[in-house]
């Protein structure tokens, strides 16, 4: 049997505050400056942005009022609760696997802390054992939906017969800085929104003694770019968590991340010709067109990103778990064919999954 993990269920959830592009630039435009010039700037930059609409994890109006940073966070702490509550909970489901059967819990947001944590939270929500082990990650920013698939490949490849949950929450409208007209600032507020994701993962083991079809987590790589900490990321302060979010991010695409995908799938014999489906990251429209370009897809290719993105914005590490639930629902495949996921993040860095699509699991 080889050593892989299995893909059992991806459950996307969003809050049920959803708005307009042009709303929501409405309401920010002057809680970020006075300058009539810059409220022009504001509206040209959020329209290009090519997001449509966005769920907010509050009503409209309640961002028009301050909050202090203790005020925001303690949103965040209730609200993603909540979210993690509804996508895992529809995840586990969705799998045909009870809290109790579950053996590692991995938590990924950059949007807001607790401690505890909210994995910690969700156990007596969802019913899931005292004993099951918690892996909370914090700083990882939009790559850690694609890291954390990779770490619970990591732990179910030595644990066979487990049952691994990934859970990811970003409440990115809460960090949002009043009064402040930097461009990293206006661009972000422009392109983030609100929202959860949940996988449930199974060991090789597993997976053939319960006949579990789906997406088998092959292999991963990840990349860590040199010189490029200022890149992407956040610096925490008085007000919360004030983004860094510099045009570089190209650069460091153009770079450096079309040879590390090639070479990547080239360990398994594979060039990007070999890939059925590709599950990006969407990060904004100048990342999505710098992805194409460093693997030069074919029209159409990312697709699925572009559509998310319209629909509800660059979820940070929620994103690419939402093209991925997208994918599971909307793609015809064929047994044996080859998927590529991956997202970028702070540091810069890069975190690459290849995933096949089995239609039946390896006898035990």
């Amino acid at each position: 049997m080889r050593f892989v993990s299995r893909i059992a269920a991806v459950a996307a959830a969003l809050p049920e505050h959803s708005y307009a592009q042009s709303d929501i630039t409405e309401m920010l435009a002057p809680m970020l400056t006075d300058d009539p010039a810059k409220q022009i700037l504001i509206r040209r930059l959020h329209q290009g942005t090519r997001v449509a609409t966005r769920h907010l994890v509050m009503p409209i109006d309640d961002y028009r009022e301050p909050q202090t940073f203790t005020q925001t966070n303690g949103r965040f702490i209730e609200a993603a609760t909540d979210l993690a509550e509804r996508a895992t909970r529809a995840a586990l489901d969705a799998a045909g696997v009870e809290p109790r059967e579950v053996d590692l819990v991995m938590f990924t947001s950059v949007t807001g802390i607790s401690a505890p944590s909210v994995d910690a939270l969700l156990v007596p929500r969802l019913g899931l054992r005292p004993d099951v082990k918690r892996v909370p990650m914090f700083g990882l920013g939009c790559v850690g939906g694609a890291a954390g698939i990779a770490r619970m490949h990591d732990y179910l490849r030595g644990h066979p017969d487990g049952v691994a949950v990934l859970v990811s929450v970003e409440l990115c409208s809460l960090t949002v800085q009043r009064d402040d007209d930097s461009m990293a600032n206006i661009v972000a507020s422009g392109l983030f929104g609100d929202g959860a994701a949940t996988v449930v993962g199974i060991g090789a083991r597993r997976a053939a003694r319960t006949g579990t079809s789906g997406l088998e987590v092959v292999d991963t790589r990840s990349a860590l770019y040199p010189d490029s900490e200022h890149v992407l990321g956040f610096n925490p302060g008085s007000t919360g968590f004030r983004i860094v979010l510099s045009p570089g991010v190209t650069d460091v695409v153009n770079e450096h991340f079309g040879r590390d995908a090639r070479e990547f799938l080239g360990v398994h014999g594979l060039t990007p010709a070999d890939i059925a489906t590709w599950v990006a990251h969407p990060g904004g429209p100048r990342v999505l067109e710098a992805f194409a370009h460093a693997l030069d897809l074919p029209e159409g290719a990312l697709d699925r990103s572009w559509r998310s993105m319209a629909s509800v914005g660059n979820l940070s590490s929620s994103a690419v778990l939402h093209v991925l639930a997208d994918t599971l629902d909307q793609v015809s495949h064929r047994q044996g064919d080859a998927a590529l996921l991956w997202a970028l993040g702070p540091g810069v860095s890069a975190e690459l999954v290849l995933l096949r699509w089995q239609e039946e699991a390896e006898a035990a």
